[in-house]
């Protein structure tokens, strides 16, 4: 049953055309996924399509009641921001639309909250779009992806994996294309280049005739005649080659190998030690005395609820608070999305080498890592959106003079394809990471160690996301039989010891095993 149609639809920026959308429609219990960089007009079209604004052009109808979730809350100085959206998406689901449209619904809210969003939203039996940075959230959720691209809207059956595997056999076969057109155009080129040199040759007297030869036999005729159709076969081939459909190359990106300040003083080293230490802040204590160790090259995401004093935690590192022992060797840099640093009057290029350690040729590779390519680097920072302004920012960060991350959030602000393209860059990177995140995708591509906050407690995890959400803790039953375990291997040798050189201190070592075996049962 279809709920909404829409036909030929334009929608305009200014001059700038983001939707050219011949037809989209939204069947019953639809679960859409929509996305797209940030600034393709995704939020726009929900606004089309909750009728708040007219499209410029086109038209679609609709018999049903929708709910627009908006990505911009408002304000509430007695609520925290996941409080806020809590509130935002109960309202909204209490007035039971057919048709949910939600920009960027877990905004603000923790990981706990976002499972929590996402048992609703399965149980719930309208049709919805979502808009949303969170891949794990579109997995979870969604039955379609809608794309936007170019103002241009594709749909893609399955989650955002299953889109994401489909865009690789796009890929896949873009790739194939480009190697099939180049191979097809220089087949073409070498037999325009060889018709072309055979008709130059036809305009010469061949070296064995002589004039009054040639005059007799009528050779001249013969190759003007041959000269004619070679250059008609060659204007043929030339016709060819400018009709043939020109395939874009797949852009390869390459490789970072960096040079870190101090690499073999802190890898595989402990380079930062906390000891017994609580976190306190005025008269609250947000985690109770906790012990842990940080090694050079550890990848480590911090994890726990809003309010759990992650952020604290961070800070106390940079300030290094007593209680916190930083190695000399760790240089640290901080990323909060503060994109201050940057000066909005030079170009990208020039904010990012202004404080670098690294090359220039090293510096682009980066930029192009982050999807700047060519001559996007000489783009001044002022024309740049937040998304980009954020990647510039970090870009400048990465190569600077240290070897250690401190990340609060990166992919706040980021859209998908930029949170990709930094988890590549992250992935690649040797140097120490530690970073705050609730985006499950992000923490399970990057850390290889988790530090959990949980009931104001500070919990070390030596092992990755998926891991830790497969562990399950040894029971204090599982303990003794192990225990037991062990003790009773002990008797057997001691016994068997004893059988052929009986001592006093054997004989005090079985009954020492005996003991523990009856306090364990």
């Amino acid at each position: 049953m279809i709920l909404l149609e829409g036909s030929y639809l334009k929608i305009y920026i200014k001059e700038r055309c983001i939707a050219d959308i011949e037809k989209l429609t939204i069947q019953k219990q639809d679960r859409i996924g929509l996305v797209g960089r940030n600034g393709s007009g995704k939020t726009t079209l929900l606004e089309v399509l909750a009728g708040k604004r007219a499209p410029d052009e086109g038209s679609f109808s609709h018999k049903t009641q929708i709910e627009l979730l908006p990505q911009l809350k408002q304000t509430d100085s007695h609520k925290s921001g996941g409080e806020l959206t809590q509130d935002y998406i109960k309202a909204s689901l209490a007035r039971n639309p057919e048709i949910l449209l939600a920009d960027e619904p877990t905004t603000n809210l923790d990981t706990s909250h976002i499972e929590w969003l996402e048992k609703i939203m399965n149980r719930w039996q309208g049709a919805f779009i979502l808009v949303s940075h969170d891949r794990e959230f579109l997995d979870a959720l969604c039955t379609k992806i809608w794309e936007i691209e170019d103002g241009k809207l594709k749909e893609y059956n399955g989650n955002y994996s299953d889109y994401k595997a489909q865009k690789e056999q796009e890929l896949l076969q873009q790739k194939n294309a480009y190697e099939d057109y180049e191979r097809t155009k220089s087949q073409l080129e070498n037999a325009l280049d060889m018709k072309v040199r055979k008709a130059e040759r036809a305009t010469k007297k061949p070296k064995n005739l002589s004039a009054s030869e040639a005059s007799i036999t009528g050779a001249k005729p013969y190759f003007a005649k041959k000269e004619k159709k070679l250059l008609k076969t060659a204007k043929a081939i030339e016709t060819r080659l400018e009709k043939l459909d020109k395939v874009e190359k797949i852009k390869d990106l390459p490789t970072i190998k960096m040079d870190l300040p101090n690499e073999r003083a802190f890898k595989n080293r402990i380079v930062l030690r906390v000891t017994d230490t609580p976190g306190i802040i005025g008269d609250r204590t947000l985690w109770k005395p906790a012990t842990f160790h940080i090694k050079g090259g550890d990848k480590l995401a911090i994890i726990g609820p809003n309010g759990s004093g992650k952020t604290t935690l961070l800070k106390k590192i940079m300030n290094q608070t007593e209680g916190f022992s930083v190695s000399p060797a760790m240089k640290i840099g901080y990323f909060s999305q503060n994109i201050d640093i940057l000066n909005t009057n030079e170009t990208i290029l020039e904010n990012v080498k202004s404080t670098s350690r690294q090359d220039e040729t090293f510096v682009r590779t980066v930029l192009a890592r982050l999807r700047f390519f060519r001559e996007d680097v000489y783009k001044p920072v002022d024309v740049l959106s937040g998304g980009e302004r954020v990647k510039v920012a970090f870009a400048k960060l990465f190569v600077s003079d240290i070897n250690t991350l401190i990340l609060d959030e990166p992919t706040n602000f980021l859209d998908i394809e930029a949170v990709e393209a930094l988890e590549e860059l992250l992935n690649d990177y040797e140097g120490t990471i530690l970073f705050v995140s609730h985006d499950r995708r992000f923490i399970e591509k990057i850390a290889t160690r988790l530090l959990l906050f949980e009931h104001r407690e500070i919990k070390l995890f030596n092992g990755t996301y998926p891991e830790y959400k497969n562990y399950e803790p040894e029971t204090e039953r599982d303990a003794k039989e192990d225990q037991l375990l062990v003790i009773e291997t002990k008797i057997t040798e001691v016994l068997s010891r004893l059988s052929i050189e009986p001592s006093d201190a054997l004989e005090k070592e079985f009954q020492e095993l005996l003991q523990k075996k009856r306090e364990l049962i």
